[in-house]
């Protein structure tokens, strides 16, 4: 009895400690996030209106390399390095977090393609790591509030805290989920997700999604659609890689890169017509749920991110995909004769999935933005969406522990 006490008293004051611990980090970053929200609002909304300050994206470019190299980071890996600190791999440096937070609001402010998510994921990595040392945290420890803090800031940013929690905990490592880092990412998640509301940041709201009945013939065009996503998602996957290793191969000056690359996007803007392909791509995705977007947007958009970020702009890859999958499920929609705004959110979701190997997460967010009406369609794109984008990833750092066809441990590199 005397054992069993001792050892529940122990559980207790170790679930105590990660509360606080967990506690401090959602609030930290909670208010971090804060002002990157407001910031990227910020510079969106003044960029619309000054349409032509895309001209500054190479002046822009060369600041943000400036900063690296004066920081000496300059082989940045981007979110891969929280990835490779959850596995133990790596350290995070604190110069990270105020590094990516400006050259994010920059890309964006200037008209470059890239998204925030990667972006938040970085900030709340950097900071919980530097949390951790705070607190004189041990190796496994860090690792947790590293997960920590990345739930905390995507909770903060995109507003879906309970995504933010299994994103975090699945992300890492394909197949299994670090189960004991649950409660500390869910109350660092949820206290972000309460600061940031307090101050006015909410969730996305992308409009509501025209539902059709749940029957065998809609089912089999998703299932389709869900195929399709599988493969655009490797496809994006794989131009971003070679974009950026292109770059590197061609242009080894890091300056001129940055430079070129922000010709190629002012250049293609211009014969374009439109701005529609800056920034996140929020109004994109809007645009896709009404079914109203371009049949080409999808396209587009995966063109003007590989330049974006593949030349060594800064911001993330995951809104982005986001917008490419809703504005390919419109398109779909309307080619085969089913809700083009039903297949936008399908579509979005199943994409997301496909690039970061989520389905858990993936389905949660769906439900975090769309309600549960979606469901069943969502289960089906999202789980084909999963199973046939095989080993590809946004992150070399992830690793592929589960086969997704047999019950047996895998470890092949990403791709």
């Amino acid at each position: 009895m005397k054992n069993i006490t001792k050892e529940v008293l122990k559980d207790l004051l170790e679930f105590l400690r990660w509360i606080v611990i967990a506690c401090i980090t959602g609030v930290v970053i909670g208010a971090v996030g804060v002002a990157f929200v407001k910031g990227l609002s910020f510079v969106t909304g003044f960029r619309t209106t000054h349409p032509y300050i895309i001209l500054g994206l190479p002046i822009a470019g060369i600041v943000i390399v400036t900063l690296y190299k004066i920081c000496k980071f300059e082989n940045d890996k981007g979110t891969n390095l929280m990835l490779s600190t959850i596995h133990g791999e790596t350290e995070i440096p604190l110069r990270m977090a105020p590094l990516i937070f400006i050259s994010t609001l920059l890309t964006h402010l200037f008209g470059g393609s890239a998204g925030r998510e990667g972006a938040a994921l970085q900030l709340g990595g950097s900071i919980g790591n530097q949390i951790g040392r705070l607190f004189k945290l041990n190796e496994d420890d860090t690792r947790t509030i590293v997960m920590c803090g990345m739930s905390a800031a995507f909770s903060s940013i995109f507003g879906t805290p309970m995504a933010a929690v299994i994103f975090s905990l699945e992300v890492s490592s394909v197949g299994i989920m670090q189960y004991s880092a649950l409660v500390p990412c869910m109350v660092a998640s949820l206290a972000a997700s309460i600061f940031s509301n307090h101050f006015g940041v909410f969730a996305e709201a992308f409009g509501t999604v025209k539902m059709v009945d749940f029957g065998v013939i809609p089912a089999g065009k998703i299932a389709l659609l869900g195929i399709l996503c599988a493969v655009l998602s490797v496809a994006f996957c794989q131009i971003l890689h070679t974009a950026n290793h292109l770059y590197k191969k061609y242009l080894k000056n890091a300056y001129i890169r940055i430079v070129i690359a922000g010709l190629l996007i002012i250049a293609l803007t211009a014969i374009l017509g439109t701005s529609a392909y800056s920034g996140a791509g929020v109004n994109l995705i809007e645009e896709a749920i009404a079914g109203e977007c371009p049949p080409e947007a999808f396209f587009w958009k995966i063109v003007f991110t590989a330049l974006t970020l593949g030349a060594g702009f800064k911001g993330g890859e995951i809104v982005p995909s986001f917008t490419i999958g809703a504005t390919f499920g419109c398109l779909f929609g309307t080619l085969f004769g089913l809700s083009p705004s039903l297949c936008a959110a399908v579509a979005m979701i199943s994409m997301f999935c496909g690039v970061t190997n989520s389905p858990i997460a993936s389905m949660i967010i769906g439900f975090e933005l769309f309600g549960f009406d979606i469901m069943k369609y969502l289960l089906i794109g999202v789980s084909i969406s999963y199973m046939l984008s095989g080993c590809h990833s946004l992150y070399h750092e992830q690793k592929i522990v589960y086969s997704k066809f047999k019950t047996e441990c895998v470890n092949p590199e990403t791709k």
